[in-house]
């Protein structure tokens, strides 16, 4: 089981066609997808939400993310009426970046709180820190990308969650740009395709390990 998501738009549409992209990235989550009144107009419907939240709970929590204003008022009304309001969690955070962020974590296991922190944080600005004398070196290797698709959607969430529960800070560089390796709208990002050579950087107690599990998901094709 895993903490379950409920996604609260104003239409059915948006919500339907997240859950749809965001599946792709977190195949064992619960996603419920929620938007539109009752009679087919846009907004949102408070009743609807209830019943989102109930049928997205597997014992683990629920996270709900909201695409406007209006919608975070309802997702707060629903979960202060859940008989157990502390099950459910409303997470600040921009509606696709940070559903992306928050089906990775729950995918890897995180609970609700985690969720919502990797939900918010999607919407923050990534900071590289500077390593501090004394520090640990960086390891590094190149890899060039053989499967279909490149690093993109599902790759990119293999390749986060190939890094749950490892301590090392691990990055994914591609000509001039880099992303942070747990980060899958970073690496998304770097837009790299089939033929494409990435180098890859840790540091930290495990930051061989770090690198051994990407190297072998790069040359196994991301199991594609």
């Amino acid at each position: 089981m895993s903490v379950g998501l409920v996604l609260v738009s104003h239409s059915a549409k948006l919500a339907e066609g997240l859950a749809e992209l965001v599946a792709q990235m977190a195949p064992d989550v619960t996603l419920v997808p929620v938007g539109g009144l009752a009679e087919g107009g846009i907004g949102t419907d408070y009743d609807e939400v209830v019943a989102a939240v109930q049928r997205a709970d597997s014992g683990d929590g629920v996270v709900l993310l909201y695409d406007l204003g209006s919608a975070q008022m309802t997702a707060e009304l629903a979960v202060e009426s859940l008989p157990d309001p502390d099950s459910a969690v409303v997470a600040d955070a921009p509606f696709v970046e940070g559903a992306v962020a928050a089906a990775v974590a729950a995918q890897g296991g995180a609970d609700p709180v985690a969720v919502a922190e990797a939900a918010a944080a999607a919407g923050a600005p990534e900071l590289e820190e500077a390593a501090e004398p004394g520090e640990e070196s960086v390891h590094g290797v190149v890899l060039e990308l053989s499967n279909e698709i490149g690093l993109h959607a599902r790759p990119a969430a293999l390749l986060a969650r190939s890094l749950t529960g490892i301590e090392a800070d691990v990055s994914v560089r591609m000509g001039d740009q880099e992303a942070d390796a747990r980060s899958v709208l970073g690496l998304m990002g770097l837009s790299a395709r089939k033929g494409d050579q990435i180098e890859v950087r840790a540091r930290g107690a495990q930051a061989e390990q770090a690198l051994r599990a990407v190297t072998e998901l790069v040359e196994r094709d991301f199991d594609e």
